[in-house]
């Protein structure tokens, strides 16, 4: 039996220090690591960095970039070119919607150095307030838009949407697959189905399309 005087240790206390010891063993009795093992760590947490060139709006950029860098956060943080929004940062509301050599994509889902020497085309090259691109007068005329956080993404959708139909690409809705596609009402919502207008404004929104599609025609 313990004397009075006797420490007592608790059960946490005895099984902290012998993982301690443990450590302490485990750590005497290993290898010393290599020099460029143990700077690994230190340049993993750094990321790596890569130059690439990108051609925005119709402007060469240079950039050094992490390797993590979207392009959406590349166009935004370091070209300072706001208007393509960050919505959901998960390719589900279209509002980063941007056209790179031709095509729309979600520039949330893709990383800046996957597109090396591409051409950008984001809402601020396609027209300004004094100089609107058709489809953003059409918007305007047909108040397609309420808020106005996604029709950066609306307007360059669209964009693409015309010249795919423009080009004969069908939809999953085109009844007939070998046949020019007719920009219906079906059609276009289909299309512009992965931009989500928060405020509900599609049916402004497909007036302003079909408006700028049928002056193209």
């Amino acid at each position: 039996m313990d004397s009075p005087t006797t420490p007592l240790i608790s059960r946490r206390d005895a099984l902290l220090a012998g993982a301690a010891t443990a450590a302490a063993i485990s750590t005497s009795s290993a290898p010393a690591a290599p020099a460029t093992a143990q700077a690994a760590p230190a340049a993993s947490a750094a990321g790596f960095r890569a130059k690439l060139s990108l051609n925005v709006n119709g402007t060469a950029h240079a950039l050094d970039l992490d390797t993590r860098t979207t392009l959406l956060d590349a166009l935004r943080e370091h070209l300072q070119l706001t208007g393509t929004k960050k919505g959901c940062d998960h390719g589900q509301c279209g509002a980063c919607t941007v056209i790179v050599d031709g095509r729309r994509i979600n520039s949330c889902l893709t990383l800046a150095v996957m597109h090396d020497g591409a051409q950008v085309t984001t809402i601020e090259g396609l027209g300004t307030p004094q100089n609107m691109h058709p489809l953003q007068a059409a918007f305007v005329r047909h108040d397609g838009y309420q808020c106005g956080y996604c029709t950066p993404g609306q307007i360059c959708s669209a964009v693409a949407v015309i010249d795919e139909v423009r080009r004969g690409i069908p939809s999953h809705v085109s009844a007939d697959l070998t046949a020019r596609p007719i920009l219906s009402a079906e059609e276009l919502r289909e299309r512009m189905s992965g931009n989500i207008c928060r405020c509900g404004a599609y049916s402004n929104i497909v007036e302003a399309i079909t408006e700028v599609a049928g002056s193209k025609a």
